[in-house]
């Protein structure tokens, strides 16, 4: 395949004959379908009546609602802001009116609503200020915030937050690869979108590869798809930057990021390794060009190139506003009687829709009309033969057999040891099945058990640590107050053994020994006829004690007496005593 490269020391265009040296496991041929979809040029889809905007367009947490009903709003304003963590902004689509914030059915398999904004245009499609940056005299952190609050997502089907892959890790990102594969059936508007804006995927694939610091730029293109491949080598002969086109076989899945990264570069990027530790980063051509329009222009995404295909008259590309209902989709490329149901997506991993009622978000590439003809019943699903056919084609080289049976039999810790999450759901193995069983189903479920146990488990260990925690904190109180009761018991035990010492030493004092003087209370000295009572008062007692006599002493042996006698020694002397600091007193 010839493949264009603009070399920026020469500043010349340098034309290799090249062809691609790696290769995946595996892989199938379905029948691509694509050329129905590409005669006509992309046009711009009418405005709808009414658009419903989700807040969870992405992967990671819902957008915080910054509007209520009844408030009128201008096309890109932010109506949706960004949790913590990882997240991105939703906009409204055009000008008009908010009429609802409430839960509608989205597309997902579930068919459950989610929370939406209901968008009531006013035909004017009247766009807020915007304003572009440089990204070459800016941070890396200032172009990643632009892309956060610009909603840029990645539009290859994953709808992973842009700005959250352009940080600069501790790996150095040698090689930025930009997906323009598109190899799964029916899907055309990457390539498109290649023939016809070219220029900007480039100029956006350059703000990436400045923004990781990456040494070049591989952008790979299935070669059923000789159009683009030309005005992408057209483009990337424009630019400064180290940008190879190349041409990868047509095998499906190879737009997959791994599988195109191993055609490309030769890494394999196993499970659980992202492949920024491998120095390769991957954007897909449509995120591309959603980024060029927020960092050049100040532009949020708030539309998209969908192809509408399938049981429909028209056949087509359209530029999109995110919110529009499939049904005018669909009604615009004049679907057919006969059509029953739609896939957002392609048929091999495309998601069944639950009605044609649900809204375009970022995630929808393509819009399928299906019919009874177009896509007949599975026939019944028949024993497994082991016919190996399954794993021969895997791109992921798994053993899908034993995976089904240990998905089917509930032996999901098996599945695991057997890397079941390594599967990319690509449902190659359920194309080639000749017993028309659902692999990809089984695999899906098995998935869903396992992170459905997981997340029981994290929440009842975490109840188990809360009440782990409030026991110990029970008993650490109940520790505390008995602490501190003991040390409140200690002191008054020491103060009364203290007072007790002291009176005992006051008491075995000798007689002819000074005494100290008791502490009283100081009080204000009483009038004359006060003290002639008080002393009075004094001298009554006095009489009255010596006249009191001590009862059952009689019979009392010497050393009793002896006893009573030291006794009243001390109380005369302590009589005395006091007697003497009242007289010193007044």
């Amino acid at each position: 395949m010839e493949v264009s490269r603009f070399r920026a020391d020469t500043r010349e265009a340098v034309t290799d004959n090249m062809t691609t040296p790696y290769k995946f496991h595996g892989g199938v041929h379905p029948p691509a379908n694509k050329a129905q979809s590409t005669r006509t040029a992309i046009a711009q889809m009418p405005l709808p009546a009414k658009l419903v905007i989700p807040f969870h367009q992405h992967v990671g947490n819902t957008a915080k609602p910054l509007v209520v009903a009844g408030d009128h709003v201008l096309k890109g304003q932010l109506i949706g802001l960004p949790e913590d963590g990882i997240s991105s902004a939703i906009h409204a689509s055009t000008s008009g009116t908010i009429t609802e914030i409430g839960m509608q059915v989205v597309a997902h398999a579930s068919g459950l609503p989610d929370l939406c904004a209901t968008l009531v245009p006013d035909g004017k499609d009247e766009w807020i200020q915007r304003e572009g940056i440089n990204f070459r005299t800016s941070l890396n952190a200032d172009v990643r915030q632009v892309l956060r609050l610009a909603g840029v997502v990645g539009l290859g089907g994953g709808v992973f937050p842009s700005d959250m892959k352009l940080r600069v890790g501790k790996h150095k990102v040698k090689t930025l690869v930009i997906n323009g594969a598109e190899c799964e059936p029916y899907i055309t508007c990457d390539d498109m979108l290649m023939r016809e804006r070219a220029g900007e995927i480039v100029k956006g694939a350059e703000i990436m590869r400045w923004a990781l610091e990456a040494d070049r730029i591989l952008i790979g293109i299935e070669d059923n798809k000789p159009e683009a491949i030309a005005s992408m080598q057209l483009a990337a002969a424009a630019s400064n930057d180290d940008i190879r086109v190349v041409a990868v076989p047509t095998i499906y899945p190879g737009g997959g990021a791994k599988q195109l990264i191993r055609v490309l570069t030769g890494i394999e990027v196993a499970a659980g390794v992202r492949s920024t530790d491998k120095g390769v980063q991957c954007f897909n051509v449509a995120t591309a060009q959603s980024i060029y329009r927020a960092v050049a222009f100040g532009e949020p995404l708030v539309s998209r190139i969908v192809t509408v295909t399938g049981n429909v008259q028209r056949a087509q590309n359209l530029e999109v506003l995110i919110g529009t209902p499939v049904s005018d989709v669909v009604a615009y490329a004049g679907a057919l009687p006969d059509t029953d149901s739609y896939i957002m997506g392609g048929p091999m991993m495309g998601l069944p829709l639950p009605n044609a009622g649900v809204s375009i978000v970022k995630a929808a590439n393509c819009i399928i009309a299906a019919s009874p003809k177009l896509f007949p019943p599975a026939p019944p699903a028949m024993p497994c033969i082991r016919c190996t056919r399954c794993a021969e084609v895997c791109p992921a080289e798994l053993q899908p057999q034993d995976l089904y049976w240990f998905a089917k039999s509930k032996e999901f810790g098996k599945a695991q040891e057997y890397n079941l999450f390594d599967c990319i759901e690509c449902g190659a193995c359920s194309y080639v099945c000749p017993s028309s069983i659902p692999l990809v189903q089984y695999y899906r479920f098995a998935k869903s058990e396992i992170w459905a146990r997981e997340a029981d488990k994290t929440s009842s260990d975490a109840a188990r640590e809360r009440f782990e925690f409030r026991e110990s904190r029970i008993e650490r109180e109940k520790q505390e107050k008995a602490e501190k009761l003991a040390a409140k018991e200690k002191a008054a035990a020491e103060a009364k053994l203290q007072a007790a010492k002291l009176a005992a030493e006051q008491a075995a004092a000798s007689p002819d020994a000074t005494m100290p003087a008791i502490s009283t209370p100081a009080v204000a000295p009483p009038a004359n006829d006060a003290q002639a009572k008080i002393q009075a008062a004094i001298e009554h007692a006095k009489l009255q004690a010596a006249a009191v006599k001590p009862k059952n002493t009689e019979q009392l042996t010497p050393q009793q007496l002896a006893e009573i006698a030291d006794i009243e020694l001390r109380r005369a002397r302590i009589q005395e005593l006091a007697g003497t600091d009242v007289e010193t007193k007044e």
